[in-house]
């Protein structure tokens, strides 16, 4: 059985790599609490492409 709760995936973009016009995207798949973090998640992570820390917001 599937498990019920207030956990929930979501994706994680790049703003940096986005924002500078180079081909390919940044993204990570996390999980989060909705019912602790209702805001959108902002993390540092590594963009493999622009080869640098950047951070990674979430998406809907």
């Amino acid at each position: 059985m599937a498990k019920k709760g207030n956990r929930v995936q979501v994706i994680l973009e790049c703003t940096e790599h986005k924002n500078s016009g180079l081909a390919g995207m940044s993204r990570y798949i996390s999980t989060k609490n909705r019912k602790n973090t209702t805001e959108r998640l902002e993390l540092k992570k590594y963009n493999s492409i622009m080869k640098k820390y950047t951070v990674h917001k979430e998406i809907k």
